[in-house]
């Protein structure tokens, strides 16, 4: 039997990983090292200093073409605050203000054209099993704005006529490690409260970093490097996060994007190397325009896999991320 928390308004450790293992269509060792690679870049950023200029992962999404809204006519962002294992979410509690900092990024965000909002958890238990619900605020406009019930709040996406059941599947979730659950909870249970009302296409935010002067997206992956006779020693990198990064580059405004990447020495040890990066602008000159297959991505198929030289790849330490 799984282990219930002490009070009605918590969920536990042991019921996150249940949730995750009916939500999450694959977990396999890409996925695992894609979600520590990005608690391990927080770690690195925080140690350096710059902690407080990165923000929680979240999603993006696009509206679908079934109903009146049109493919990609209308895009959303938004962050949920993690859930703690244990810790008390009652629907009357003082919603918690955003930081600064996602204030600032979700300004650019709402320039060019995206709705952004934060996300808080509301939980309730029903029949003895965890509830958990979202309350949202829009975030980056000029006026201010209270909390909502997400995803009602947001406008823009074709509604589903019927459920649509995303707690389908049976997957082992004991590879992800305690720290990563409660971060990867909080992001599924907003993508599927949104994906249960909505019909969108939706893709992953690692994080993003604000800077001196401009606002970066970021796309984070661990890599070892490999090597062609065509350019040399290069980090791949899939086409859809590509598309993605280059998505952000085509509304601009002053919002670029970033690749991390953290390299390690090889596949069965994964000692780091250098935490590397590279500007989208850098990677669209310097990608090679031949692709490769790859092998399975993070979501469980096939790849195409764009290739990039590490030497255009810069080390990325406290100068560097003071110079963005």
């Amino acid at each position: 039997m799984t282990p219930q928390p002490a009070n009605s308004n918590s969920i536990s450790l042991s019921e996150m990983r249940s949730y995750l293992s009916r939500t999450m269509s694959s977990v396999n060792q890409n996925k695992l090292r894609g979600t520590l690679a990005e608690i391990s870049f927080r770690e690195y950023v925080s140690n350096l200093g710059f902690g407080d200029h990165v923000s929680e992962g979240g999603w993006i999404v696009r509206s679908d073409a079934r109903g009146d809204f049109h493919f990609g006519q209308n895009t959303a962002v938004f962050f949920p605050e993690t859930v703690h294992a244990d810790s008390d979410y009652p629907h009357n509690r003082q919603l918690p203000s955003p930081r600064l900092g996602l204030h600032t990024i979700c300004a650019t965000f709402h320039q060019i054209g995206i709705q952004s909002y934060y996300c808080t958890p509301v939980i309730e238990r029903r029949d003895g099993l965890p509830l958990v619900s979202w309350r949202a605020i829009q975030l980056g406009r000029p006026d201010t704005t209270d909390y909502q019930v997400f995803p009602d709040c947001i406008l823009g996406f074709n509604t589903r006529v019927r459920p649509y059941n995303f707690e389908k599947y049976h997957n082992d979730v004991a590879t992800i490690p305690d720290e990563s659950v409660p971060i990867e909870f909080s992001k599924e249970s907003t993508r599927v409260a949104f994906h249960s009302k909505y019909f969108c296409e939706p893709s992953d935010v690692d994080g993003l970093f604000w800077g001196e002067r401009l606002t970066y997206p970021i796309e984070i992956k661990e890599k070892t490097r490999a090597s062609s006779s065509s350019i040399g020693d290069f980090f791949g990198i899939d086409v859809g996060p590509f598309v993605k990064l280059a998505y952000y580059a085509a509304k601009r405004g002053n919002l670029h994007s970033l690749f991390v990447v953290r390299e390690i020495d090889n596949a069965d040890t994964r000692n780091l190397v250098a935490w590397r990066y590279i500007t989208f602008d850098r990677m669209a000159q310097f990608a090679s325009w031949v692709f490769q297959p790859g092998g399975r991505s993070m979501t469980g198929g096939r790849s195409a896999t764009i290739k990039i030289p590490v030497d255009r790849f810069g080390i990325l330490n406290a100068e560097a991320l003071r110079s963005l």
